[in-house]
């Protein structure tokens, strides 16, 4: 299994919109993004700090997306 780089909660926003996500709503530092399919997931946000391996890995498999799918929208 290949390692995820260190993003922050804004760079995985714009990552999952290039795969069709759109922001649904916000509440506090936590963005709701959804699919047209039905898929979603929430990001959190928080200036200058990246998001840890565990929910990294909890995004993408509420997005039901495979790491490679991830990086190839790097």
């Amino acid at each position: 299994m290949s390692r995820l780089p260190h993003l922050t909660g804004s760079e995985v926003v714009r990552i999952l919109q290039k795969a069709d996500f759109e922001i649904v709503r916000q509440r506090g530092s936590h963005i709701y993004m959804r699919h047209a399919d039905g898929r979603a997931t929430v990001v959190p946000v928080h200036k200058g700090e990246d998001l840890g391996s565990g929910i990294l890995s909890k995004i993408l498999r509420d997005a039901e997306m495979s790491r490679e799918e991830f990086r190839q929208l790097l």
